[in-house]
């Protein structure tokens, strides 16, 4: 009685509930977490969770599809995420040559017909129709439930039993998972502010290089279990060696921590203010990274020099380029741009593939901002991806800049089960250039021409 009339007393004992939550809080957390991150080691329960999980939506799916069945009601079945194998289309010279009827019955001068332009039309249809570009900047749909309402809203609403379950699961997202997820991406920056800076004062530049690549695994490390990470590392033999460039293809912001998990790279990219200022301000003073001032980045002679006189240096870490330039949804591999390539270095190809039953790790940019985006990161079930390191490659005698580019791409989309596309990533913001349009009508031309002979 005396507890729940004297305000005094029940201050008291809540602070000190209060206080004795949070001590043991962080004392799991930094036995568990944060000692296994600056080891290096794993005690499994990551692993145990995520076998746990997997089970758990195994179950949800078969309940769904049950209480669906009684019901009589008929779910939503996305097409399979799998690469589908199509015929390759006709070429413009054999597609109008159909369409005119034989080689036998063109003109023997070069002249335009009006069936021709059936054959520009079809071929409108079809990227309407199957658009190879819009569908990239999309997340991808699951075949099996995760118990996210961002993957299917309506599923929950099938059964009481799965209702519960989602509900549970939301409690255990944010109510759990979420704080301890921000705990450790705090711990995890302000230790590269505070380590790479006063590293960035030793005089010995050698010491300071081998003090920075463990700093930046340690904190890296952290960062990776701020979101759960369940990463998969393949053909270690070939990671990027200092004095080269490592060009991987681009999902998520997160890419960077991913690579940076399991080796030290430096970095390039446009200097920023705010939280993410300071610690690119504090990286540099530590590691050799290339940030550029917005007036810089369109500087493409500039850009190169910097990079060129990056990798002459041997000393210095590779360099952790996306050339991409955008996030693809981890379906597909578009165009590379053609400046890491033009270096004359040699490129060091990783594949990057993401399973997105246990969250969605692609970022659409255009959707949600960067705080929102680690938000949706930080409460999803986990992010679960393989790295394949490639063989290293270098330019070939008579290989221009965009030859080498796409011989990269179509190993990295091979490796890691990607589509290998043509078209830039840029035409998610930006119309398509007129040199696309020029080049259709120059192959039309070149038709005209090569029947008449």
């Amino acid at each position: 009685v005396l507890f729940l009339t004297d305000p005094d007393i029940f201050s008291m004992t809540w602070l000190h509930f209060l206080s004795v939550s949070i001590t043991v809080w962080l004392t799991l957390l930094f036995v568990f977490t944060i000692v296994p991150a600056v080891l290096g080691v794993s005690i499994g329960i990551r692993r145990l969770y995520l076998t746990t999980l997997l089970k758990i939506f195994e179950w949800a799916t078969l309940r769904m599809e049950m209480e669906a069945k009684e019901k009589n009601q008929q779910l939503y079945k996305p097409y399979s995420s799998g690469i589908i194998v199509k015929e390759p289309p006709l070429s413009l010279q054999q597609g109008i040559q159909e369409l005119r009827g034989s080689a036998s019955c063109l003109h023997s001068e070069p002249e335009f017909e009006m069936a021709d332009i059936f054959y520009f039309c079809r071929r409108g249809v079809e990227s309407i129709v199957d658009d190879e570009v819009t569908k990239r900047f999309s997340a991808q749909e699951l075949e099996t439930w995760n118990l996210l309402t961002r993957s299917h809203y309506n599923f929950r609403h099938i059964s009481l039993r799965l209702t519960v379950l989602w509900g549970l699961g939301v409690l255990i997202r944010y109510g759990i998972l979420l704080p301890l997820r921000v705990t450790l991406a705090a711990t995890g920056i302000s230790l590269i502010l505070v380590l790479t800076t006063l590293v960035g004062f030793l005089p010995s530049r050698e010491l300071r290089f081998f003090l920075t690549e463990k700093v930046h695994v340690m904190c890296y490390r952290i960062c990776v279990r701020s979101l759960t990470a369940m990463i998969t590392y393949h053909n270690r033999e070939n990671k990027p060696k200092n004095g080269g460039i490592c060009v991987a293809n681009h999902t998520t912001p997160i890419d960077v921590i991913i690579l940076a998990n399991d080796g030290c790279y430096s970095l390039i990219g446009q200097a920023h203010r705010g939280l993410l200022g300071m610690v690119q301000r504090a990286m540099v003073k530590s590691s050799p990274h290339i940030w550029f001032d917005r007036s810089e980045v369109k500087d493409r002679h500039l850009v190169a020099k910097r990079l060129s006189d990056h990798v002459a240096d041997k000393t210095k870490q590779p360099i952790l380029i996306f050339p991409e330039g955008t996030c693809i949804n981890n379906t597909s591999v578009m165009m590379f741009k053609k400046g890491s390539f033009e270096i004359g270095c040699t490129v060091y190809p990783v594949a990057i593939k993401y399973d997105p039953l246990f969250g969605d790790a692609f970022w659409n940019s255009s959707k949600f901002g960067m705080v929102n985006y680690l938000l949706r990161m930080m409460s999803s079930w986990a992010i679960v991806c393989s790295v394949w390191y490639l063989p290293p490659m270098n330019r070939e005698e008579g290989e221009d800049a965009v030859q080498f580019a796409n011989r990269v791409k179509a190993a990295i989309a091979a490796q890691g089960g990607l589509v290998d596309l043509i078209w830039d990533g840029g035409l998610k913001r930006a119309k398509v250039k007129d040199a696309f349009k020029e080049e259709q009508q120059k192959l039309y031309s070149k038709v005209l021409v090569d029947t008449s002979r």
